[in-house]
């Protein structure tokens, strides 16, 4: 089979917005190739190499590269698509954020062997006790931890990025026993599978993106949870009657200050509300927003160029 590689140079800071706009249009993989990823790995100690070429490290240009593999006989149409959707991502963060130049480059690949190639890229990710595993890799549990699967199209959230991992380590510090959690634009469903896997009674999970939503489904089943959750296709749960003891929201900052009226609803008085993908430019003006509502800043943790914010609906 034919595939249509198609790459997009971005940088750090906006690799995860480009490779979430790929996924709402592939299943066929989306990887992520950034020195800065090698060298946080050397800095923090996370993996170590008897040796190591040091060319790999050489370039320190800032340029990251996204690519997508899109089935051919659909490539053109898929990516106007994703330009357009790049676009307009590019201008709702107003140069808040560094894009880089966003050049879009194609090619044709043959053959599979580029999935075998992207898969060696995942390795178990820890999070405090929630581990995030792929679900093609062996991994023996060890006392205290709980294992998270993701599948193969691992869109929308793995526990790599900080704007997961810090709600992950977020959720792990406020979730009690038989808590129900909220979490809204679940992508892959990480977080409320990592919810009820820490303890919760149950998770409400929703999202505008039909992929998303079919991923979060099959994650949620991959890991024996679905009895404990329920996954639905839309922007914002629309009953309020419906109110959970944490809810998490981890989007960019503009549609955080477009949600800030309305996700205080479904979250009960005395509750946690987790919100991340917050930029540095936009910390202060989410944190006026939400305490707005009523809320009270709690804790603010941060990692690179993201921040992540615990409220209190006290």
């Amino acid at each position: 089979m034919k595939f249509t590689e198609l790459t997009v140079h971005t940088t750090t800071e906006g690799s995860e917005l480009v490779a979430d706009i790929m996924w709402r249009y592939t299943t066929h993989g989306v990887a992520i190739s950034d020195v800065e990823d090698v060298i946080a790995l050397q800095t923090d100690r996370v993996m170590y190499w008897d040796y190591m070429d040091e060319s790999l490290t050489a370039d320190r240009s800032g340029d990251v590269l996204v690519k997508a593999f899109i089935a051919d006989d659909v490539a053109p149409e898929t990516i106007s698509r994703i330009r357009e959707d790049i676009e307009d991502m590019s201008a709702a963060c107003g140069g808040a954020l560094p894009l880089g130049t966003l050049e879009m480059t194609s090619r044709t690949v043959d053959g599979d062997d580029w999935i075998e190639i992207w898969r060696r890229h995942f390795r178990p990710i820890h999070i405090g006790s929630i581990v995030v595993v792929p679900e093609w890799i062996s991994y023996e549990r060890a006392e205290g931890e709980q294992v998270v699967l993701l599948d193969n199209n691992m869109a929308f959230g793995t526990g790599e990025h900080e704007t997961t991992s810090m709600c992950v380590e977020l959720l792990q510090k406020y979730i009690t026993p038989q808590s129900v959690c909220i979490d809204v634009g679940c992508g892959s469903g990480i977080l409320g599978i990592s919810a009820v896997k820490l303890g919760a009674a149950f998770a409400y999970l929703t999202d505008i993106d039909t992929v998303a939503v079919k991923s979060a489904n099959h994650n949620c089943a991959l890991n024996g949870v679905s009895g404990s959750v329920k996954v639905a296709h839309s922007d914002l749960l629309s009953n309020s009657d419906i109110v959970g003891d944490i809810v998490l929201a981890n989007i960019t900052a503009d549609v955080l200050l477009r949600l800030a009226p309305s996700i205080p609803k479904n979250l009960k008085r005395g509750g946690t509300l987790i919100l991340s993908g917050i930029i540095d430019s936009k910390k202060d003006e989410v944190i006026a927003a939400y305490e707005g509502e009523g809320l009270t800043l709690r804790e603010q943790i941060k990692k690179g160029e993201w921040n992540a914010l615990a409220f209190a609906n006290s």
